[in-house]
């Protein structure tokens, strides 16, 4: 990838360490102190970073009630007004800093989700070091644009992108000269099934768009975010909450503490036993050779007796002649006498 990018002082992309990012998103319950709360545990799990959403219900939606606002079935907000749900969701702005400094003091990188240019405005003040645009907002293209102009990484979840919708979310950002662009790979649906995860699309997304490429992910199986590791992803984003008791929104399909702290050990984990294209041997690996078969003497042998399948075998340990060598020892003969169990060299043969 040519378009590995830091995210403050860490490095994003290639053989970099997954970066893992607990996404707060309502899970505040309206409660500075929980919100609080929620950053130190989140310090806790091992995860490299908090995410807030920057906007208010007037900001995103409006406020009326007729059928294009309303939820439908299905959605676990079915019922309510796009307004009545951001209500119900939004983060104060004027938190919002004073909890950037305290995730901060806590060696957490803090940025957020701005849904609109007064946001961008907004988190530029704060001076968050990157910009996550949210799966529906991708084809806000005007809003990519703004951001990526601030020349801050830009993270675009993609979970309604049609692919020729990426490119122009990506030619946006690189309109703006702005290369630092990871794509995550998203399935919106509230919590997401299994089956339609697809996370096979993650390698192939970073062949087709040549950016690091991660995953948002908003099931409760802590086996996704592994296997979507092991397929390349290098970004890993999911839900946090104190309490799924505490409700909201966004509940059943945040992590609680334990969850997401198993989670980061997993991918933590997954990392070292991916570890590096190349064939050369570990140290273990090498001891362990000792093991290896190869030719032994399996019966005692007199000077000038030929080499024989009854008393030259392959067998282990490695310490004598390669098995490869057996069809030629067959033809030769002793040099001296030989003991059982001794490993054939090439000074053992007339």
């Amino acid at each position: 990838m040519k378009n590995n990018f830091k995210i403050g002082q860490r490095n994003i992309g290639a053989d970099n360490p997954v970066f893992i990012v607990a996404e707060l998103s309502a899970n505040h319950a309206h409660s500075f102190k929980t919100a609080v709360k929620s950053i130190q545990a989140i310090k806790k799990t091992g995860a490299d970073a908090v995410k807030f959403q920057t906007f208010t219900p007037d900001t995103i939606t409006l406020d009326a009630d007729n059928k294009y606002f309303r939820i439908g079935k299905g959605s676990p907000w079915s019922g309510k007004t796009l307004h009545q749900l951001y209500q119900e969701c939004f983060m104060p702005w004027e938190w919002q800093p004073k909890l950037k400094k305290i995730a901060e003091g806590l060696g957490l990188i803090c940025f957020s989700t701005p849904f609109d240019k007064s946001a961008v405005d907004f988190l530029e003040k704060m001076r968050v070091q990157a910009y996550k645009i949210a799966s529906l907002e991708i084809t806000d293209i005007p809003l990519i644009e703004y951001a990526a102009s601030t020349r801050k990484p830009v993270i675009i979840s993609t979970g309604i992108a049609r692919p020729e919708e990426i490119r122009k979310a990506i030619a946006a950002c690189k309109r703006a000269n702005n290369h630092k662009i990871a794509l995550l790979k998203c399935t919106s649906a509230y919590p997401a099934p299994l089956d339609e995860l697809n996370l096979c699309l993650i390698p192939a997304m970073a062949a087709d768009f040549n950016c690091i490429i991660g995953l948002s992910d908003h099931s409760l199986d802590s086996r996704v975010p592994v296997a979507a590791v092991a397929l390349g992803a290098k970004i890993i984003e999911k839900h946090f909450t104190l309490s799924r008791k505490l409700g909201g929104p966004d509940a059943s399909f945040s992590l609680e503490p334990e969850e997401f702290k198993a989670m980061t050990e997993a991918i933590r984990g997954t990392e070292v036993a991916l570890g590096k294209k190349d064939y050369k041997l570990t140290k273990k690996a090498l001891a362990a050779r000792v093991f290896a078969r190869s030719l032994f003497v399996v019966r005692d042998i007199k000077k000038g007796e030929f080499f024989t399948e009854d008393n030259v075998r392959s067998i282990r340990p490695g310490f004598g002649l390669a098995p490869q060598y057996l069809s030629k020892v067959l033809k030769e003969r002793s040099k001296r006498d030989i003991a059982k169990g001794t490993p054939l060299s090439q000074d053992l043969i007339m």
